[in-house]
């Protein structure tokens, strides 16, 4: 199938009275990691689970390649659903080429991608193991596989990285940078904001069922609000409190954290530091994505 780019277009749903969804608009295009976050109820999955078709949109389109999806498309799409879905009873190999088949592969092209996919994701020991009978690590990784094994143009996760260990981590990190290399759109949503900003190239921050922020990871920390961290042994406590613009958010001992307003001047924070005696660390920082999420899912949505 094609490379090409995933579009949501002005997608809303309700559940009754309840607004599952307003609007939702965001594309993800071919090659691209699109980090999707978002507090619990915000939307994510209602909005994964419209774009492979679980569930209808009310208003609204989903695209790939600037064309409508359909039944066909989603057979070229990778899903990994939060709640997972396995089948507990049925061997790990089995259900894969199984799985495998349904998305269109032959036979021995099936069992060829299982063998490579339980290979790389370290599980091809437990390809006649039951599903129910691994570790929940395990079967995260046999998700992930049933996720990949049909070579998706398209790959839609939902918290890949929930309850996996470091190694796992690294290893899932791993294939999702490979397949966005081969040019596979890839959006998943995650609560580690960490591995987020590690990965991605773009994040969509999500509230209430709007998209409320989309960009780069450097351009939405640029945007939002600088810190000074100033390391001074001889400052006496408040030293800061008295220069314009400036918020003292955090000292301890030697150390103060001051946040910057629109027209402070670092500079008059240095020479006040300076003024307590030597300074030896004065360096800006940006908040983190981890920080930027508070800071925006807190926000109250407009009326």
């Amino acid at each position: 199938m094609a490379q090409g780019r995933l579009e949501i277009d002005g997608v809303s749903k309700r559940y009754g009275d309840v607004v599952a969804l307003r609007e939702m608009t965001f594309e993800v295009g071919a090659g691209e990691l699109f980090g999707f976050v978002g507090s619990n109820g915000a939307g994510k999955t209602t909005t994964m689970r419209i774009a492979l078709g679980v569930l209808a949109a009310d208003r609204g389109e989903v695209r790939w390649a600037g064309e409508p999806i359909t039944l066909a498309t989603r057979r070229h799409i990778g899903y990994m659903p939060e709640e997972r879905g396995l089948y507990p009873k049925m061997k790990v190999g089995e259900q894969l080429v199984y799985l495998a088949r349904l998305h269109g592969l032959k036979a021995d092209a099936a069992r060829r991608s299982v063998a490579e996919w339980t290979e790389r994701l370290g599980v091809a020991g437990r390809r006649d193991d039951e599903v129910q009978k691994l570790s929940l690590g395990n079967q995260q990784r046999v998700q992930l596989a049933a996720a990949l094994v049909h070579n998706p143009a398209i790959l839609v996760l939902d918290e890949p990285f929930s309850g996996l260990d470091p190694v796992a981590v690294d290893v899932m990190s791993e294939v999702l940078l490979d397949k966005a290399t081969d040019g596979v759109p890839v959006v998943f949503s995650s609560h580690q904001l960490d591995l987020v900003e590690r990965l991605c190239h773009r994040v969509g921050i999500v509230r209430s069922g709007q998209m409320v922020a989309c960009d780069t990871v450097d351009a939405l920390r640029a945007g939002g609000t600088v810190r000074l961290v100033v390391e001074a042994p001889l400052a006496p406590p408040g030293w800061a409190a008295d220069i314009p613009g400036v918020t003292v958010t955090e000292q301890v001992g030697a150390r103060t954290v001051l946040e910057l307003g629109d027209g402070a001047d670092d500079q008059a924070v240095l020479r006040a530091a300076l003024d307590t005696g030597p300074v030896t660390e004065f360096s800006r920082r940006r908040q983190s994505l981890t920080e930027l999420f508070r800071n925006v899912v807190s926000q109250e949505v407009a009326a």
